[in-house]
């Protein structure tokens, strides 16, 4: 392995969180706010549990004011159709928030089992990826 191939790993794992790492890291109570930054209609329909709606085309200043800045901030969207969780987390970390993009969005998360919430939820299916 180079430096520079190391590097990368590295750094994609600083901008990225999977389904099931965020799960655990969930379960072990970490400082993190999961952002759905779709609109409030898909967010209704179906979303991760204690995920906060905040569509990205409303993200500003004034709309995040009242958030704090010590958590990591999750952001997703409906999965790797859907760039939502890019826009959000790109807006977040430049108002100055810590912020990682759920890989696969609520899709992905679906697909490992987890539970949703809203009109049409997921029953939680858990299952040990072994990641």
């Amino acid at each position: 392995m180079t430096a520079k191939q190391r590097a990368y790993y590295e750094e994609k794992l600083n901008y990225e969180i999977d389904s099931w790492d965020l799960f655990i890291a969930l379960k072990a109570s970490e400082n993190i706010i999961i952002v759905d930054g779709r609109s409030t209609e898909a967010y209704t329909k179906e979303h991760i549990p204690n995920a906060v709606n905040l569509p990205h085309r409303n993200m500003s200043e004034v709309t995040l004011a009242h958030l704090s800045k010590e958590p990591i901030y999750v952001t997703y969207c409906d999965g790797i159709g859907c760039n939502a969780s890019t826009k959000s987390a790109f807006k977040m970390l430049t108002l100055g928030f810590k912020v990682k993009e759920l890989i696969g969005g609520l899709d992905w998360w679906k697909r490992d089992g987890h539970k949703t919430e809203g009109e049409n939820p997921q029953v939680e299916e858990s299952i040990d990826c072994g990641c």
